[in-house]
């Protein structure tokens, strides 16, 4: 078993691997901090230039989540050379390129390898103000959570493995998946956010956890009002999930106080580029609604709120 992660002993570095937060963060000077955070993983979906859109968003969205602008990226490449060809790598690296530049991240290189499974992401840095980082911590009594895109990424890219997607939830899947967080990012950090996260592989119930237990609260999420991706639950009680689904729930028994219903177990379906999980006290809940639309995206959805702590970390009503 690996042992605990040990505080960095540098001053500087402000958010290290012992805060379990999205991404480490070091400061340069009084104004500027520098944001870091690697991620790859295995295709999700058929389309190379697809796959590599959704690769860098899912790596940049930790950037944002931390409140920061990313600036570089470097690929990290695994690549099964002998069973693939060169075009799906090219096709690839192109869909990454065109979410990089929409994110005005500049690509400085990488690094790849021989691997008998393909496996995609990148190393990115951004750029913070000190003052101005976001947490996992930080939630409050009486804030209310906020979660900017629908979940059930894990079920539909499932059925797409398994080829019982239709083409237009295929496509909306894939639209999502692609959708940067930088609009939610900024909105949130305008609106003056206490906590925040992205929603990725531990699932909604995992991250807000994450919050619940740095912040010393309870977070308690509606069921009800969690939006869902279109056939989700549909898919979810054909028996189609991830068996990363399972895994998390096993992993936050006695954490989480919930039941087996669909639409509670749906809460543990890990996500892929997911979106934004926040909370703001009431007063700035207008102002985040506000924000987002200044920044042209979807307005968030309020899923619940923060309650002194409790006998679990997460409630599900």
């Amino acid at each position: 078993m690996l042992s605990a992660p040990k505080p960095a002993p540098d001053p500087n570095v402000l958010v290290g691997n012992d805060d379990w937060d999205d991404a480490g963060v070091y400061r340069i000077s009084d104004d500027l901090a520098l944001v870091h955070t690697v991620d790859f993983f295995t295709p999700i979906v058929d389309e190379p230039r697809d796959f590599g859109a959704i690769a860098a968003v899912n790596a940049l969205s930790d950037v944002y989540a931390m409140g920061g602008t990313p600036l570089t990226a470097l690929a990290i490449v695994c690549f099964p050379h002998k069973t693939l060809p060169i075009d799906v790598l090219s096709e690839t690296m192109r869909g990454a390129e065109e979410v990089l530049a929409e994110a005005k991240v500049s690509l400085l290189g990488g690094h790849s390898v021989k691997d008998p499974e393909f496996k995609f992401g990148f190393a990115v840095t951004g750029q913070v103000h000190p003052d101005r980082i976001v947490r996992n911590r930080g939630a409050m009594p009486g804030d209310l959570v906020f979660l900017t895109k629908p979940i059930g990424t894990g079920v539909l890219a499932t059925a797409v493995k398994r080829e019982q997607l239709d083409p237009e939830t295929t496509a909306l899947l894939v639209r999502t998946l692609r959708t940067l967080n930088r609009a939610a990012g900024r909105a949130m950090t305008e609106a003056g956010v206490h906590a925040g996260t992205d929603v990725t592989g531990f699932g909604l119930l995992g991250h807000a956890r994450g919050i619940a237990r740095a912040s010393g609260v309870t977070l308690r999420i509606r069921a009800a009002d969690v939006p869902l991706l279109p056939r989700a639950r549909e898919l979810f009680l054909a028996g189609v999930f991830p068996g990363g689904l399972n895994d998390n729930a096993r992993g936050l028994a006695g954490d989480v106080d919930v039941d087996d219903s669909p639409s509670h177990r749906l809460l543990f379906d890990p996500q892929t580029a997911g979106g934004l999980l926040v909370c703001l006290a009431p007063a700035a809940g207008q102002r985040f609604q506000a924000a987002l639309a200044l920044e042209g995206a979807p307005p968030a959805t309020q899923i619940g709120e923060v309650v002194a702590r409790g006998a679990f970390w997460v409630e599900v009503i």
